[in-house]
């Protein structure tokens, strides 16, 4: 197996750049909504939106539709429906796929780290969008015609819809995808080589088994045997599991585990009052009595003073992104 030392080639110094983000332009405020208004969302805009590169648009405007205009809906089979004006009778279909197409296409040269959906959108709904089996009943499983599209050609992109975002939950996680994806991609356009996936990997074995145990030892494995296969090959086999491991929400079990994890590192630094207060902290968040930032900042502290390997030091669970922000407050 090859190893690395983070002492000398760190991934988690900060940001070498803004994150860029695919946006629907109403939830920047641009009044661009069916009835002449907009959606302005105030945490990406206003924290979130310190760190990111907006690239906003508006599918329906992109197709001709004027602002305001009528009720769009989709009608017919929740796997492929029909985009309909139900007033004009105006099919939008054709319209639409034809122009998401032509767009996604220059959505590869973006270089995006993420992408965030109007939610209950038509054409930008993510989850449960109304799909209409007649002129008054409606299942809510469908997903608007260009997110499909997207998320088809794009099924590693972070992508989340904002409606979903004021779950406290779902928003540290998907901003902790999005920070985790721009880290993966500057690692990769880089030098993709062995030395730097192993680092890679190492800084986010506490992130990784917070999400699902088994599937980072199973991206250990990938990277234990990375001198065994072609780099390239091994990249996307790390990529797709990566990804598809962050997709998995984090539970406060999950969260004190890691957290008895990094203890174990600290057991020969920390006198008998210094583990008892730490442990009470994990296991009082565990039972969701304080938010994770109590035992994590305690946690910090303790890495920080004393002398642990710098792969501990150097964890991005401890750090996934910017304190600003304010979300481990709320877990």
């Amino acid at each position: 197996m090859l190893t690395t030392d983070t002492k000398d080639a760190k991934m988690n110094d900060g940001l070498t750049s803004r994150l860029r983000l695919g946006i629907s332009s109403c939830l920047l405020g641009e009044e661009v909504r069916f009835n002449g208004g907009h959606t302005r969302d105030t945490f990406l805009t206003g924290p979130l939106g310190q760190y990111v590169e907006w690239i906003p648009i508006c599918p329906e405007v992109e197709i001709g539709m004027g602002v305001p205009r009528e009720n769009i809906r989709l009608i017919g089979d929740i796997a492929n429906p029909t985009l309909i004006a139900p007033k004009s009778k105006t099919d939008y279909t054709e319209s639409m796929n034809k122009w998401s197409e032509s767009y996604i296409k220059s959505i590869k040269s973006m270089n995006l780290d993420g992408y965030v959906f109007k939610s209950d959108s038509p054409s930008c709904g993510l989850y449960r969008v109304r799909v209409y089996e007649n002129s008054s009943v409606a299942t809510r499983k469908g997903r608007g015609l260009f997110a499909r599209k997207l998320t088809d050609t794009f099924p590693l992109l972070p992508t989340e819809e904002e409606g979903r975002l004021h779950d406290s939950r779902l928003r540290e996680n998907f901003v902790e995808k999005i920070f985790v994806y721009h880290r993966w991609k500057q690692m990769v356009k880089s030098i993709p080589d062995q030395r730097n996936l192993i680092l890679f990997h190492a800084i986010h074995k506490s992130i990784l088994m917070s999400h699902h145990q088994n599937n980072q030892k199973e991206l250990g494995r990938i990277v234990a045997n990375v001198d065994r296969f072609p780099i390239n090959e091994v990249i996307d086999r790390y990529e797709n599991l990566l990804m598809v491991t962050l997709n998995v929400i984090p539970t406060n079990k999950r969260h004190a585990n890691v957290l008895h994890h990094l203890m174990g590192f600290l057991k020969t630094y920390l006198d008998s009052n210094d583990k008892q207060e730490l442990l009470e902290l994990i296991d009082e968040y565990r039972m969701g009595k304080l938010p994770i930032v109590v035992p994590i900042t305690l946690m910090k502290h303790h890495i920080n003073r004393n002398p642990v390997e710098n792969w501990i030091k150097d964890q991005v669970y401890l750090n996934p992104f910017p304190n600003q922000l304010g979300l481990r407050v709320q877990i």
